[in-house]
């Protein structure tokens, strides 16, 4: 059959490889499975029910909710058949980004998870003229349920209504208009088709690694918001793949012992995080299973996927694997064939741990207007690079301008931004590429990518830095859990730190030391400081005199998506945290006047 529109795939599905566990949720305890063939009719139900209560083709519907569950996903291919235009949010913005989305996109109806976002989107609904009704996942008390468009479209008798309007979805439709998260600014309109999606998911797929199973399975938790983990929803709806949800991110160590996964998306953040309390649990132990922990770990501090390796090394990584790597890999479910990350660039030290613990990670490079993967690692020798986000994807091409920025050109990029032609010329080239304001360059036909355009600063000594890498690289250690590196147009540069508290606090009550109860004056405390300090000093030694980190100050927060300081994706907000830190700032460079 022909793979056009997105919700070609769940029929690709249903002929190819139906399943009884096409999407799976887990609720009050149990993991609920909804099939294949209960996926297309609940679908068709909300079709029909929408058209029921006078929906058109082109209307605005938006969705979002706190978790990813199985509502999302009956809803956003309901909606698609009958050519309605899905608009995800992110659940954490603020009441006034709702406001400004819903305007910009003249939402119809809001379907969101539960009764918090129900509330905070009820309290602003009179400044959003085009907003009908409110309808929630959950059952709360005022609110219509999700469930009533289901029962509108119980009957299927007008099921050719809907076959009808599917025949006359076009490729090249608008199907969701995703606003991006944005580290600065009104968040943006990406226009996105069914066909810059589909085109994305299938030049993708010969990237997919063979699973050991017939019926493989994934974990998703990123948010389904986001395109990078909706495409990938996608993708697994075409291999087969069955979908189990995680309850959040608190649970995910859970979720993966019980649903053992074959694949698994993450961010950078999130793969720093697992390590890290792998490396406490090592660390701690104590005695002799602490030196075979850190034995291991020094193993494959410098691993080489599909390097050479010499008799003696392989004996002793099968010796680490056996006593060490193999418990890593039951921690994870014990089925992983590998991850996928995306949003941010992974330190290649963890990568290369992670890969020498039989973990395989494979980075890859895209953006929400190129829908969004542009290139990607595979597990070939040929096809995989540490430090690097891999080759183009079929159809895809990436070239790099006189300035080092990343152009994209193929039918993955996006139609452009909603009533904004002028924003959209500015991101295109005259020759029709996409600039990604993002910096890189080749190595051996994989692309490795640099830093932020906008993010690189120059020193008042003419020195560039990129704050990216060395941030990547500082946010190893156990006890940074934060960091961002400032210092344009200054002599040097500094960071603000935002410390591991939990970790920090266990590293004072291991060594005896007594800390303030209050995070203000923890901050302060002379023993902490000089813990961080060491760490800096340790991460400064892989970095360039002028690269150096040297001064930096704690900051008593926890930088966070609800605090405004992280982007949904765990990016920073570089002007947020500047602003919020700006006398910390002047105190620091104020430090090092006159020298």
């Amino acid at each position: 059959m022909k793979l056009e529109r997105l919700f070609d795939f769940l029929d690709y599905q249903m002929q190819n490889s139906p399943r009884e566990d096409s999407l799976v949720t887990k609720k009050n305890g149990v993991w609920e499975k909804t099939s294949t063939q209960e996926y297309i009719n609940k679908a068709n139900a909300i079709s029909r029910g929408f058209l029921k209560l006078g929906v058109k083709p082109g209307d605005k519907i938006a969705i979002a909710s706190t978790t990813n569950r199985t509502e999302w996903n009956l809803l956003d291919i309901g909606l698609q058949q009958i050519g309605v235009i899905s608009v995800p949010v992110y659940p954490s913005i603020s009441a006034e980004d709702y406001v400004y989305i819903f305007n910009d996109s003249e939402v119809k109806f809001a379907f969101v998870s539960d009764k918090d976002l129900f509330e905070k989107i009820n309290a602003v609904k009179n400044n959003i003229p085009s907003l009908v009704s409110i309808y929630t996942f959950d059952e709360v008390q005022g609110a219509p349920n999700w469930a009533e468009i289901l029962d509108l479209g119980a009957d299927n008798g007008t099921q050719h209504e809907v076959e009808s309007i599917k025949e006359q979805v076009k490729p090249d439709d608008l199907v969701t208009l995703i606003y991006t998260s944005g580290t600065t600014g009104r968040p943006k309109g990406v226009m996105l088709s069914h066909n810059n999606i589909v085109s994305n998911v299938i030049a993708s797929n010969p990237r997919v690694p063979k699973f050991p199973s017939e019926k493989p399975i994934a974990l998703s938790f990123l948010p389904i918001c986001h395109i990078f983990e909706r495409m990938l929803i996608y993708l697994y709806t075409y291999n087969g793949i069955g979908i189990y949800y995680a309850e959040s991110l608190e649970t995910i160590g859970d979720n993966l012992k019980e649903v053992h996964p074959h694949v698994m998306t993450v961010v950078p953040r999130l793969a720093e995080k697992v390590y890290a309390k792998i490396y406490d649990k090592g660390a701690s132990a104590g005695g002799f299973k602490t030196k075979i922990f850190m034995w291991a770990l020094k193993l494959v501090e410098n691993y080489e996927p599909y390097g050479s390796k010499s008799l003696g090394w392989t004996i002793k990584h099968k010796i680490a694997d056996a006593i060490v790597f193999k418990k890593w890999r039951e921690g994870v479910g014990g089925n992983l064939t590998c991850m996928v990350s995306g949003s941010a660039s992974l330190s290649p030290r963890l990568n290369r741990v992670f890969w020498g613990a039989g973990i395989p990670i494979l980075e890859g490079y895209g953006l929400t207007e190129t829908s969004p993967v542009c290139t990607v690692n595979e597990m070939t020798k040929s096809g995989f690079g540490i430090g690097t986000v891999g080759r183009p994807i079929d159809g895809v091409e990436v070239k790099i301008a006189e300035d080092g920025e990343i152009l994209i050109k193929g039918p993955n990029v996006m139609l452009g931004y909603y009533n904004h032609p002028d924003k959209t010329k500015e991101v295109m080239t005259d020759d029709g590429y996409f600039k990604t304001g993002d910096i890189g360059t080749f190595v051996n036909g994989l692309l490795k990518i640099t830093d932020r355009k906008k993010e690189i600063f120059k020193t008042s000594g003419g020195k560039y830095i990129a704050p990216q890498i060395i941030e990547s690289d500082f946010k190893q250690s156990r006890y940074i859990e934060q960091v961002m590196v400032i210092g344009e147009g200054e002599k040097m540069p500094c960071a603000f730190i935002q410390p591991s508290f939990d970790n920090v606090v266990a590293w004072a009550k291991e060594k005896g030391i007594s800390l303030p109860a209050s995070r203000e004056e923890l901050v302060k405390d002379k023993n902490v400081n000089e813990l961080i300090q060491g760490e800096v000093d340790q991460h400064n030694k892989s970095l360039g005199h002028w690269e150096t980190i040297k001064l930096f100050r704690l900051t008593p927060d926890e930088w966070s998506i609800e605090g405004g300081q992280l982007t949904p994706t765990l990016k920073l907000k570089r002007r947020v945290v500047m602003e919020k830190y700006k006398e910390l700032y002047k105190e620091m460079y104020g430090h090092y006047k006159g020298e």
